[in-house]
């Protein structure tokens, strides 16, 4: 077998075993990555490059290595659910910067912050004055968090009303000319009250892109000939 043949079945079987084994680490992986993820990241990594283009080495002891190099995360993840103080130790504890508007100096050293890179981090949340802010927090993934004091926050609707009506999210309902029937009767609506409503703008779902709708029954049409885009009146189910 020509060695280019055998570098192509290498690489097509690694990725499809790198996208498996990405499966089995879950969505939390692919987020956020813990000081130890990223490293096994990295080495599963260039172990899959490797084992794709060095053809004496053999492949079961490349993917003997993959599949050891994998299962630390999922083991360190099915520990750190049963267990708080192992999880302190692999994922660390959130780090306090600023608290009541004074910054813990000594925290910043443990870190190895500088002031620079402090003040940079509230500039991103667009904060300017140390004064304003009653906790920053580094959090165990490098995060940056930070609460402003109660007279600095954005006055919110429950400050100046109380509770407030409870919103359901918009749903989209109709990709790329197809109902999406399971988030039609999610907001209440059925699929029959959607093909009246495209009735009403003279169109038929093949024409629509992208269809999203609120709990109001307003309606967003984004036609694959923009043609118009409408919102509808408020409407109940059919």
């Amino acid at each position: 077998m020509p060695s280019w043949i055998e570098v192509i079945i290498r690489s097509v079987l690694i990725i499809l075993g790198l996208f498996f084994i990405t499966k089995l680490l879950g969505k939390k992986q692919l987020s956020k990555l813990s000081f130890f993820e990223y490293i096994v990241g990295i080495t599963v990594g260039d172990i899959a490059g490797t084992i794709s283009m060095d053809l004496e080495l053999h492949a079961v002891d490349g993917v003997t290595s993959i599949l050891v190099w994998s299962l630390f995360p999922i083991i360190i993840s099915y520990v750190s659910l049963k267990s708080i103080v192992f999880r302190k130790v692999v994922e660390g504890t959130p780090t306090t910067f600023i608290k009541n508007g004074k910054i813990l100096e000594e925290n910043l050293k443990r870190e190895k912050y500088t002031i620079d890179e402090l003040m940079e981090q509230l500039r991103k949340k667009d904060v300017f004055y140390v004064n304003d802010v009653e906790f920053a927090t580094l959090e165990t993934n490098g995060e940056f968090s930070i609460l402003l004091k109660k007279e600095k926050q954005p006055v919110r609707w429950g400050d100046l009303f109380g509770v407030g009506q409870k919103v359901k999210l918009p749903q989209t309902i109709i990709i790329d000319g197809n109902f999406i029937e399971e988030a039609i009767y999610e907001m209440g609506y059925s699929v029959e009250w959607l093909k009246t409503q495209l009735q009403q703008r003279e169109s038929t779902v093949k024409e629509v892109f992208f269809g999203q709708v609120d709990h109001l029954g307003n309606l967003y049409l984004d036609y694959y000939k923009d043609r118009f885009i409408e919102k509808g009146k408020n409407n109940s189910e059919s």
